[in-house]
């Protein structure tokens, strides 16, 4: 199908961005990867008056580490942050889902943004953020405002922002050591949204669990965190009984919808068999980054004895 028709903007500064949101409000929409809006746009389920395509605007676009956060710019593509060292040693958990969305050419041209702008409750991104507790960080007329991933997703396509405000960088916190993680999920082909999928982070210390992250895509208007078990998983070692336990709680305390890919009865079975898996494979994760950080240290510590001999 054919676009309908729209006036086009096209702003090469964040100023420029806001100024016409500013002026616009919700007669406008966002252009960013496009990979969602386009669809909409040419199925006439979404109907903007005005159409401000963000793609010259590059300086929200990169990857950099402040004070313990990584910053993501909004228009940074998911490719490039696929690709990015950086994202891969401090993020891990978003490093994992990355390549689970949609295919390359989606990648290439979607933006971390632009997803997260969107929030569609069965995209990767929205689970990442809402398990690590990810910062949004949005610019309008009133100048720039932070907002939480608990606050940020409102429902179903639904997030904070306000219609002056331009979504402008994402803020994970870094990876502490001894953190496994695992994104895991069924669909029904690849590429396809999830039935259900699961972000999990572990931290262990001392072969104990220090922090326990579990959030959830396809079973809420929202992604949704699993608290019950996270708080159970604190402080325990981990074992197959424990994570049977904690697949439990997880399940009971969602509703899922039910569609035509899937009974809600279907999807909670799904969720507790993902908080299984998704804990084992995060618990062996974090059993080999505290090997090769232990390692790391015995290397520097044998180095520099052997400098302080010469």
């Amino acid at each position: 199908m054919k676009l309908p028709s729209v006036e086009y903007e096209a702003p090469t500064t964040t100023a420029e961005a806001v100024g016409l949101l500013a002026e616009h409000q919700d007669e406008a929409s966002v252009l960013a990867g496009g990979q969602s809006l386009i669809p909409l746009l040419a199925l006439r389920l979404a109907r903007p008056a005005v159409l401000i395509d963000i793609n010259g605007v590059t300086e929200l676009s990169g990857v950099s580490r402040v004070n313990g956060w990584l910053a993501i710019g909004a228009m940074t593509r998911e490719y490039q942050a696929e690709e990015s060292a950086a994202v891969a040693g401090d993020v891990p958990l978003l490093a994992a889902a990355l390549p689970l969305i949609g295919h390359e050419a989606i990648r290439n041209r979607g933006t971390i943004g632009g997803s997260l702008a969107h929030a569609d409750p069965a995209g990767e991104l929205p689970a990442v953020a809402r398990a690590l507790d990810a910062e949004f960080v949005a610019r309008g007329s009133a100048g720039e405002r932070v907002i939480t991933a608990a606050d940020w997703f409102q429902g179903y396509l639904t997030t904070a922002r306000r219609p002056d405000e331009i979504l402008v960088e994402i803020r994970f916190p870094v990876a502490p050591p001894g953190t496994g993680v695992a994104f895991q999920e069924v669909t029904r082909r690849h590429g396809d949204f999830a039935i259900a999928g699961l972000a999990v982070s572990l931290t262990l210390d001392g072969g104990v669990i220090a922090d326990a992250r579990l959030a959830f895509s396809g079973v809420a208007d929202v992604p949704a965190r699993a608290a019950g078990a996270e708080a159970l998983l604190i402080g325990e070692r981990p074992s197959d009984g424990l994570f049977d336990e904690a697949a439990r709680l997880a399940a009971a305390g969602i509703d899922p919808p039910a569609d035509l890919h899937g009974s809600s009865e279907y999807r909670k079975k799904i969720a507790a068999a993902l908080v299984r898996r998704g804990l084992r494979a995060a618990a062996d994760s974090a059993r080999q980054s505290s090997a090769r950080q232990s390692s790391a240290r015995q290397n520097s510590a044998r180095q520099s004895s052997a400098h302080e001999r010469q």
